[in-house]
C-alpha cells in the first residue's frame, strides 16, 4: 500500500483501530514473491535426521490423498512444554477437528533458542504448515521466500477473519504490498509497565508514582538490594528475557536489527546506531553497574531459563495484564506502573504474527485454522489456557481459573485477546483497556514504514549475527559499555552496518517525499 493511502488509512483509523473488537473476519494467494519462491529442502536438518523435511512433506501428500485428517504442525515460541503438552495438544486437536477438520502438531521453541531454530528450520527448508513470527525475523523469511503470499486467500478463503481484524493492521504487516502474515489483533500499540512485588513496596515504602524510567527505577533497587542482603537479586534477567523495551525510543523500522532505528519523535526521521546515542548508552551505564553491585543476578547472560517469584518486572501490556504477570510468576500480588507509551509503528503491529509456509499442502486450511482461533471463543480458550479440567476450569462468571502453571503456549502469539475469556480475578474490562490504549496511542514518525532489506540481506544478516555475539552481555549488564560498546560499534560496522543505515535512509526519504 502506498505511502498517501496508508497516511489516509491512519489518519481514518487511528482511533476506530480497535474498535471493531466483536465483528468477525477471513482469508487467499496473490502472485508476487510467493508460490515461485520456494525454499528448496536439504537432506538434513539440525538434528541430523535425514531427509525430515521431505518424510514430513511426502506424509503430508499421503495424507491429503488418502482423505485422511491432515495434521497442520504449528511452530511457535515459548517456554518448556510439560511432558503431557502433546496429549493435550491431541485433545485440543479433537474440537479443531470437529469444526474445520484439521488437528494440529504444535511445536514450542524456547525463548533464547527461537531466533536459532526458526532460522535453520527456514533455511533448511524443514516442514511446516503455520510459524509465529515477529518483527525481527519476518520481513527476513518474507525475502528468503518462506512464507506464502495471502493477500488475496485472506480475503477469498476466510472472509471472516480478514473482516475482524482492522485494516489498519492488515496495511501494517505488507511488505512489497503483500500480505504475508496474519497479525494477531491485540495490544497493537506499545505500552510499557514495570511491576515490584507489593510485599517489597509496603516494606521498603515505595512510591511506584515515582518510576519513569530505569533511572528513577536506580534508588528503589538499590533500596531492596540493600535490605534484602547479599544473595537476593532484586532484577532477574535471562538469555530469553533480556531488558524488555530497552529501544523503545527508537524505531526498528522492522528491520530487525536493534542497533538501528529513528527516534520516535525525530521528524527530520534520521536514521541512527542505536548504541551511538547518549540515553542508550547512559542506561547501559546502568544496567551495568546494577550487575556489578549485586542487583541483577550473575548468570542473567549465559542462563536460558526463566525464573519464578520475581521481585520486580518489565513487560508490555495494559493495566489488569498484572494479573498474568502474577499467575506467570507465583506472585500474590504486584503493583504496576506505566513508564512509556501507548505508541504505534510498524513494528508494533508487527510484534506478533502467523504466517503460513509457502511450502505447505495446507494453505487454506491453515488460514481456517488461524481464522478458528481468532473468532472461536472455544478454541481461542483452549489454546490460551489449555485442557479444560485439567489445565483450567470456567467459573460461575465465565471466567477461567488456571488449575496448573505449566501451560508454556502464550496467548499472546496465537491470536486475537477479544474473544478470549478473562482470568479469574482480571478486570471484566480489560479488553476495553487494550481498545483504548490503542484508541489513545500516539504515533512514530515513521508509522507505515517498512525498510526493504532485498538489497541488503547480507549486510542485515551479518549485522545480526554480530549483534549476537554481543547482547546478552550488554542488555543484562554483564559487560561494560566504556569497552563493549565501542568494540561492538567497530564490529557492527565491518559487517556492515554503515551500509544498512544509508540504504534505510535512502528508502526513508524516498518514502516521505
Amino acid at each position: 500500500m502506498k505511502r498517501k493511502s496508508l497516511n489516509k488509512l491512519l489518519a481514518l483509523g487511528m482511533t476506530a483501530v480497535m474498535t471493531a473488537g466483536l465483528l468477525t473476519g477471513c482469508g487467499g494467494s496473490k502472485d508476487g514473491a510467493s508460490t515461485n519462491d520456494t525454499v528448496q529442502t536439504t537432506s538434513t536438518t539440525e538434528d541430523g535426521n535425514a531427509d525430515t523435511a521431505a518424510d514430513d512433506a511426502g506424509a503430508a501428500d499421503s495424507e491429503q490423498a488418502s482423505g485422511e485428517v491432515p495434521t497442520l504442525i504449528w511452530w511457535t515460541v515459548g517456554g518448556t512444554p510439560a511432558n503431557d503438552f502433546d496429549d493435550a495438544i491431541a485433545k485440543i486437536s479433537d474440537y479443531s477437528e470437529e469444526k474445520i477438520g484439521v488437528r494440529l502438531d504444535v511445536k514450542i521453541a524456547g525463548w533464547s533458542d527461537y531466533d536459532t531454530k526458526m532460522n535453520t528450520i527456514v533455511n533448511a527448508g524443514e516442514y511446516f504448515d503455520i510459524m509465529f513470527t515477529n518483527n525481527t525475523n519476518y520481513s527476513k523469511f518474507v525475502n528468503l521466500g518462506a512464507f506464502e503470499n495471502i493477500s488475496d486467500m485472506v480475503q477469498n478463503v476466510t472472509p471472516e477473519l480478514y473482516s475482524f481484524i482492522p485494516e489498519l493492521l492488515w496495511s501494517g504487516v505488507q511488505i512489497h504490498g503483500n500480505v504475508y502474515a496474519v497479525p494477531t489483533y491485540k495490544d497493537s500499540s506499545l505500552t510499557q509497565f514495570y511491576y515490584l512485588d507489593d510485599q517489597y513496596v509496603q516494606k521498603y515504602n515505595i512510591d511506584m508514582g515515582s518510576l519513569k524510567d530505569l533511572q528513577t527505577l536506580d534508588p528503589i533497587v538499590r533500596t531492596i538490594k540493600e535490605g534484602e542482603g547479599k544473595s537476593f537479586y532484586p532484577l532477574m534477567l535471562n538469555q530469553g528475557a533480556l531488558w524488555n523495551g530497552f529501544f523503545n525510543d527508537y524505531d526498528g523500522l522492522t528491520s530487525g536489527i536493534q542497533p538501528i532505528g529513528v527516534r520516535i519523535d525525530d521528524p527530520e526521521r534520521k536514521v541512527v546506531c542505536t548504541l551511538e546515542q547518549e540515553d542508550v548508552v547512559k542506561n547501559l551505564e546502568l544496567l551495568h553497574s546494577w550487575y556489578v553491585d549485586g542487583i541483577i543476578n550473575p548468570d542473567a547472560n549465559v542462563v536460558t531459563e526463566d525464573s519464578k517469584g520475581n521481585a520486580f518486572g518489565n513487560a508490555q501490556g495494559w493495566p489488569s495484564a498484572v494479573v498474568q504477570w502474577e499467575t506467570l510468576q507465583g506472585v500474590d500480588k504486584y503493583d504496576a506502573v506505566k513508564v512509556f507509551g501507548p505508541l504505534y509503528t510498524t513494528e508494533t503491529i508487527q510484534g506478533s504474527m502467523n504466517a503460513v509456509s509457502v511450502n505447505s499442502n495446507y494453505k487454506e486450511e491453515a488460514l481456517k485454522v488461524l481464522q478458528l482461533i481468532n473468532t472461536d471463543q472455544t478454541f481461542r480458550d483452549l489454546c490460551a489456557f489449555g485442557v479444560e479440567g485439567d489445565h483450567f476450569e470456567y467459573l460461575e462468571d465465565g471466567s477461567v481459573k488456571r488449575l496448573r502453571d505449566d501451560w508454556t503456549w502464550p496467548a499472546y502469539t496465537q491470536g486475537t485477546f477479544f474473544v478470549m475469556s478473562n482470568q479469574e480475578g482480571s478486570d471484566p474490562n480489560q479488553w476495553e483497556e487494550v481498545k483504548q490504549q490503542n484508541e489513545q496511542a500516539s504515533a512514530s514518525t515513521c508509522l507505515g514504514f517498512a525498510l526493504d532489506v532485498t538489497n541488503i540481506q547480507n549486510e542485515v544478516s551479518n549485522v545480526n549475527t554480530t549483534w549476537d555475539k554481543y547482547k546478552y552481555d550488554m542488555l543484562t549488564g554483564a559487560s561494560d559499555p566504556a569497552t563493549a560498546v565501542p568494540k561492538c560499534i567497530e564490529d557492527l560496522k565491518a559487517a556492515g552496518l554503515d551500509t544498512i543505515i544509508a540504504e534505510a535512509q535512502k528508502q526513508i526519504d524516498e518514502f516521505y517525499k
